[in-house]
């Protein structure tokens, strides 16, 4: 029998994903090369299904005879490996990202005569139309929780933008753009303390709690689908920090933070302008283990927000803090500066990577914002937030709107800061 390899995601299997299957079928003995969660995360969003799970699905499609991963875009490694007389494709990859590994297929099956054979795509069928089916359906709690940990473990680095409201929520689900044939979007989003308080019209204080804050979760729950990580501030008396846990796992949130401080919370940028005394080692690490004693799953993350170098500590407290917090159990770190530059960020990741155990690094580059997020991927950090952009762009479109028709006595002047009304009614999923 002639051998015959198949790429494909196969993430939303519909008739085209058969019908390559079934045409393969006819030229000899079929291999899927299954794309792994990093392979298709390197071009375009998370699939919705795991790999194990798409694998067993096609696993169980008639005509396929072995299913390999296949972890990365590029064919070459496996096709190089088996040597197949076709590889079979739809006619969909002559443009954008995938041409570049057409090319690279083509020239491969060259070098032992084998051939690349491509089917028309398949009408009727939009894999576009049908995510947008599923975000409309939208996504169990549980699911949502899972999120986070398989984007880390999937991308070079998580990209995440604080969400304050069910609009900007809208805006972090649905924004992307298209840079050479990849497609960018925001991994999830970060519910401020900061941008919760703010909205609110009060200070940064912890003065908002738990209870109203959770009033935006619900918010962003019912109108997204990417996951969710909670700025816990302090995290409050450890007895009522596992309580915080259990509520935020059970909306659906990925991921707390809280920061090794105690006593009134003032917000980090301020650093040692203000009175801020950061909690012991020891008592941080009380509040991470009483964190995950009380979460139920095992996908929810508490993450340790080391306030070392915003409070002028140092590198060594920083680094002496981390360690004591990853045996303390807790899912990630994030190390925080209010330096413009990001010299001392880069020091404490060149120094993390020597560590015998680590667990993933996450950064807030909202002051040394000169940064690229391959720079930071590159010095080994895993996720970076964007932490208040959104509601800080809001604030001065909105100031100069008031300010616009104060001045005229009209609006007409405010027309270049505004949206259409009919895009607002169409913006808002069944609004129209």
């Amino acid at each position: 029998m002639k051998k015959v390899y198949v790429g494909m995601s196969a993430d939303l299997v519909h008739p085209g994903h058969l019908n390559i299957i079934k045409e393969a079928d006819k030229l000899g003995d079929v291999t899927i090369g299954l794309l792994t969660d990093e392979a298709i995360a390197s071009y375009k969003r998370l699939p919705h299904m795991e790999y194990e799970q798409r694998k067993e699905v096609i696993e169980n499609i008639k005509g396929v005879n072995e299913v390999v991963p296949q972890p990365t875009l590029d064919y070459r490694p496996n096709l190089k490996k088996m040597k197949p007389d076709y590889v079979v494709h739809g006619d969909d990859w002559k443009e954008g990202v995938q041409s570049k590994t057409r090319q690279q297929v083509i020239d491969t099956l060259s070098e032992w005569g084998g051939r690349l054979v491509e089917l028309p795509y398949t009408k009727g069928i939009s894999s576009t139309k049908l995510n947008e089916a599923l975000k409309e359906i939208g996504v169990t709690p549980d699911v949502r929780v899972k999120r986070l940990r398989r984007l880390i473990k999937s991308k070079d680095i998580v990209r995440i933008i604080e969400a304050h409201s069910g609009l900007t929520g809208l805006i972090v689900e649905n924004a992307k753009v298209e840079i050479n044939g990849e497609v960018r979007e925001f991994d999830g989003m970060w519910a401020s303390s900061l941008t919760d308080s703010t909205t609110k019209g009060k200070p940064d204080i912890e003065a908002v709690d738990i209870t109203q804050r959770t009033e935006n979760i619900n918010d962003l729950v019912e109108v997204t689908t990417k996951p969710i990580i909670f700025d816990g501030d302090t995290g409050g008396k450890i007895e009522h920090f596992v309580f915080t846990v259990r509520t935020l796992e059970r909306l659906g949130v990925s991921a707390v933070i809280i920061e090794d401080k105690v006593g009134l919370k003032k917000n980090s940028l301020f650093g040692t302008d203000v009175k801020q005394k950061q909690d012991t080692i020891e008592g941080f690490c009380e509040k991470i283990k009483a964190g995950k004693r009380a979460q139920v799953g095992e996908d929810f993350m508490i993450i340790s927000r080391i306030e070392s170098l915003i409070l002028k500590q140092g590198l060594d407290d920083a680094l002496e803090r981390a360690k004591g917090y990853i045996d303390a159990g807790v899912d990630a770190v994030m190390i925080h500066s209010k330096e413009e530059s990001p010299k001392e960020i880069l020091e404490f990741c060149k120094e993390y990577k020597k560590f015998d155990r680590r667990v993933p690094l996450v950064a807030v580059p909202s002051s040394y914002d000169t940064i690229y997020e391959d720079e930071l991927a590159d010095a080994g950090v895993n996720v970076v937030i964007y932490a208040n952009q959104l509601l800080r762009s809001a604030y001065p479109a909105m100031l100069d709107t008031a300010k616009k028709i104060l001045t005229h006595k009209r609006s007409y002047e405010a027309r270049e800061n505004l949206m259409e009304i009919k895009e607002i009614l169409t913006l808002i999923p069944g609004g129209k």
